[in-house]
């Protein structure tokens, strides 16, 4: 009985350590995959959101500085072309 015992025992062992070696496994497979994507990414030079969402609000505060200039332009050319006119 005692030799059944240590047998159930024995083979428990074996498979709790294949499956701490299978686990270890998948995430040395899990690291080494990471780390082929980001040097493929790296390599591409995608930028990153973090990089993307910076260049965006720039772009966006520079159209409406744009959009400002363009209004005051406009009423100064409004200005001259008024006094202009009633100067002739």
């Amino acid at each position: 009985m005692t030799a059944n015992n240590r047998l159930f025992d024995d083979l428990s062992k074996l498979m709790t350590n294949a499956m701490g070696v299978a686990q270890g496994a998948k995430d040395e497979a899990q690291t080494a995959f990471n780390s082929w994507i980001d040097r493929w990414l790296a390599e591409r030079d995608f930028v990153t959101r973090e990089e993307f969402e910076a260049v965006r609000e720039m772009a966006i505060k520079a159209r409406a500085e744009n959009a400002e200039l363009r209004a005051r332009l406009d009423a100064l050319d409004g200005k001259g072309a008024q006094g202009a006119g009633t100067e002739a």
